[in-house]
């Protein structure tokens, strides 16, 4: 059940008055389900790059305040600084960063583009993924000029803005123009080298970044430069698109490292950069000690390093998500120079809410809760928890047998198989805490006040939406946990016959699952007004309840003859 994140990282246009620098960062956090991330600030610039993270939503009404405050505060008029600008907020990028796609991060983009010029009077441009034309797509096409250019800029015929006056009028003399994208996430990645040369680091940045190095005659360090036909250096291309790189000594380490920026890890991910170091460091005598995580990463981006490193060795990729954070961390070496926080560095995790979760107790804990007076955690928490444990049994053996020696040939098939039992078993916990959260939606529709007609109305129609959720939720649990059957009917008929008796408690767990889910089905579908409905679902119910207990039965046949 992944969530739709963005991050937003506007620059704004100050980074020498910090209480300027505050008031505006502060409007990130007025936006609930928002979380700041980062503030840095850059005296030499004049400029601060703001990170933060949320739903969509959230998210873009946090930039929106954010630029509507930095419009406030910041006169372009009297701006200087190193680096290109041309308005009080520069630049304000949404990045995709877990269950949404770029395509629909510039939906929201756009989005908030229009209101920019709706609502503040702004000029800009769309650019990257939210542009709407070719030529815009690049951030540097659209703000060349700067500032300075803003005022002939905004009524040439090309360069009318995406969005606001296009005209330099009081307000934009003193706010300037905002560009705003939607991009890929952009990865600041060290890698460690045994060596003290940067020119040794260089030379395989140079062999490694899309920039490559320029093509020389005879010395590739110190020959003439070789020129094309319009006297511009011809360069020898690296082997990884969109990755930007350089060689450099860390004093502080004592070592060379290769600084990369991952500017799409869609097109180049971690793992790919440093395997292909490790390769280009290999030739060159060198070797690759370990690597660093500067700034935060996707939870996606360990888990496809994990995976692609699992597969390496032939190894099962149906692990739980913290044995794959282990497997990525050491395969890249994230902790070599000093300790990787899982907690502190994978943004998902940052993100996570502080409201205790019954799958976080311990199994005493989670226990000791369910035996005491309080009515949940309830029948439906406890089915979608016997579920998870049944195909957390099927997982079990799915790996075992990929491991098993003598069925090197069939480790596929055995992974894709403990891959399909994760994802049952994390939709399953996360149905633990579904139904105890549906459960008290009903107690929160009791509680409504009744004092008068219009206040009746609502509480009644509250506990009736509260209701049929707490209808639909038991019904998920019996569709994944029969849907997880699967998985323990594979491993009995092919898996590891010492662990045939694992498979087999997983089926019943998983039948138990089901059958325990159905009773709170029909307990609450009796309460509610919409009998039609109610119907639907007993009867969609009752289906699955077939269905699971024909597989059961089949199962068991199947056990009895082996055992």
């Amino acid at each position: 059940m992944k969530q739709a994140l963005i991050e937003c990282v506007p620059n704004i246009s100050e980074g020498r008055d910090q209480s300027k620098i505050e008031a505006i960062a502060n409007e990130v956090t007025s936006v609930e389900g928002v979380k700041l991330l980062d503030i840095d600030p850059g005296k030499a610039t004049n400029r601060t790059v703001i990170t933060f993270v949320g739903a969509p939503e959230q998210v873009v009404e946090a930039a929106f305040r954010l630029i509507r405050k930095a419009a406030e505060l910041i006169d372009m008029r009297g701006h200087s600084g190193e680096h290109p600008r041309f308005g009080a907020t520069d630049v304000c990028p949404l990045v995709p960063i877990s269950g949404i796609s770029l395509e629909e991060t510039a939906v929201y983009a756009r989005q908030l583009g229009a209101r920019i010029g709706e609502e503040l009077g702004i000029p800009g441009y769309l650019y990257e993924k939210a542009a709407l034309k070719a030529d815009r797509s690049n951030l540097a096409n659209c703000r060349a000029g700067e500032y300075e250019g803003l005022k002939e800029k905004l009524v040439h015929p090309d360069w009318t803005p995406d969005f606001g006056p296009a005209e330099f009028n009081e307000r934009v003399a003193q706010t300037g123009a905002v560009a705003v994208s939607a991009r890929d996430f952009l990865i600041a990645y060290n890698i460690n080298l045994n060596t003290t040369s940067t020119r040794r680091a260089n030379a395989v940045a140079f062999d490694i970044r899309e920039a490559g190095r320029i093509k020389r005659e005879g010395n590739p360090i110190t020959g003439k430069k070789i020129l094309d036909d319009q006297g511009e250096p011809i360069r020898i291309p690296g082997k990884l698109k969109a990755v930007k790189g350089i060689g450099w000594y860390i004093e502080e380490y004592g070592i060379a490292q290769i600084s990369y920026n991952l500017t799409n890890i869609r097109i180049t991910s971690v793992h790919i950069a440093f395997d292909e170091t490790v390769k280009a460091a290999t030739e060159r005598g060198l070797r690759v000690t370990g690597s660093e995580l500067i700034g935060l990463i996707p939870l996606q981006a360990l888990l496809d390093a994990a995976d692609y490193f699992l597969e390496k060795q032939q190894r099962s990729k149906g692990i739980s998500e913290a044995a794959k954070i282990n497997i990525a961390v050491k395969s890249l070496g994230l902790d070599d120079l000093k300790p990787f926080d899982p907690k502190e560095k994978i943004i998902e995790y940052l993100l996570k809410e502080d409201t205790p979760k019954l799958v976080d107790l311990s199994v005493q804990d989670f226990a000791e809760e369910t035996a005491g007076e309080s009515m949940a955690p309830g029948g439906g928490s406890i089915a979608a928890y016997v579920g998870s444990l049944g195909v957390s049994l099927g997982s079990m053996v799915a790996n075992l047998s990929a491991h098993k020696a003598g069925w090197d040939d069939r480790w596929e098939y055995f992974s894709d198989w403990a891959v399909k039992g994760q994802a049952y078993k994390d939709k399953l916990l996360y149905l633990v805490d579904e139904d105890t959260r549906a459960f008290n939606k009903i107690i929160d529709g009791f509680r409504m006040p009744k004092g008068n007609e219009a206040e009746k109305a609502l509480r009644k129609q509250a506990i009736e939406a509260a209701t049929r959720y707490a209808t639909e939720i038991p019904l998920e649990v019996m569709k994944t946990a029969c849907a997880s059957m699967e998985v323990m009917q594979a491993m009995i008929q092919e898996g590891l016959p010492n662990s045939l008796s694992d498979a087999g408690v997983g089926i019943l767990c998983a039948k138990t699952a089901v059958m325990g889910a159905y009773f709170n089905v029909r307990i609450n579908a009796k309460d509610l007004s919409d009998r039609k409905l109610a119907k639907e679902i007993l009867d969609k119910a009752a289906r699955i309840c077939q269905e699971a207990t024909a597989i059961e039965k089949a199962v068991m046949a199947i056990m009895d003859d082996k055992l």
